[in-house]
């Protein structure tokens, strides 16, 4: 059966898969006809219809059936299971997008027919507001016409950077897990805003304000964040007191730390699926 060049099956319609539904039919670079998404339960299935007019379906095979790319969108530990039940219907004219965390294209070439193109992605949770940004890497059999089919999707949910595979792991550790980063520094910002006798609603939108403004300024006036650092800390100013403590306190090698535990995690859960 001839593969239709504009469908697209999710397999495993969470959250960013979801997203990535979202994405392309905002964007009209897909209709909702050239969509179908799978999912376990039958009333999340009928939710994703109503919000977006797609086709859903319990049937992984159904789904891949003459889509030209396949997005697998599920947990790591469910990412076997679903390529065995796949496995006799995926042909090498087919694209397979892996976005399960961690696992290498390796590994998910193994669990399909000999030949099959795997691109392995890996985006972050800001996707669900289309502001995320995906590592993405070929697998053996994959093109470059296959990666930038898979570039060209995820480009609805952000940006995109393509990275050899060995690098994929580091990707994980910056900016996979990097929302959780932020999400803790935020939290410590807010809570020392409040021993400061703000209340918690003002501490909250300063904080949260000053991190989109931050991140927006470093991204549009493509400045180096010294740049940014050294124009608002003054000589003997309040910013380079709070910075000395900061250093004091080793906040930065704490942060490297941090990130080499995350890529070193990412390559044990890795070699677990082998």
């Amino acid at each position: 059966m001839a593969v239709d060049e504009r469908r697209i099956a999710v397999l495993g319609a969470g959250k960013i898969g979801e997203s990535l539904i979202s994405g392309l039919l905002s964007s009209e670079w897909r209709s909702p006809g050239d969509i179908v998404a799978t999912g376990r339960r039958p009333e999340h299935l009928s939710e994703l219809h109503e919000r977006h007019g797609i086709r859903t379906t319990l049937s992984n095979p159904d789904a891949v059936t003459r889509a030209a790319l396949v997005v697998v969108s599920v947990k790591p530990q469910d990412i076997v299971p679903l390529l065995t039940e796949i496995r006799s219907v995926i042909t090498p004219e087919q694209t397979v997008l892996s976005i399960a965390a961690a696992i290498p294209t390796a590994t998910v070439e193994r669990h399909l027919a000999d030949g099959i193109p795997v691109v392995r992605a890996m985006p972050n949770t800001p996707s669900v507001v289309h502001e995320g940004i995906a590592g993405l890497c070929a697998g053996a059999h994959a093109s470059e016409a296959h990666l930038k089919l898979a570039e060209e999707a995820l480009l609805h949910l952000g940006a995109v950077v393509r990275v050899a595979e060995p690098y994929m792991d580091a990707v994980t550790a910056v900016s996979g897990s990097g929302p959780a980063y932020f999400a803790l520094l935020s939290e410590a910002m807010i809570e020392a805003g409040i021993l400061l006798g703000l209340s918690r609603e003002i501490s909250t939108q300063l904080v949260v304000q000053t991190m989109f403004g931050t991140a927006k300024q470093l991204r549009d006036m493509k400045m180096h964040p010294v740049e940014l650092r050294e124009m608002v800390t003054s000589p003997g100013g309040t910013t380079i007191a709070a910075i000395r403590e900061l250093e004091i306190a080793g906040v930065r090698a704490a942060f490297l730390n941090a990130i080499q535990a995350a890529m070193n995690r990412a390559r044990e859960l890795a070699s677990d699926d082998q």
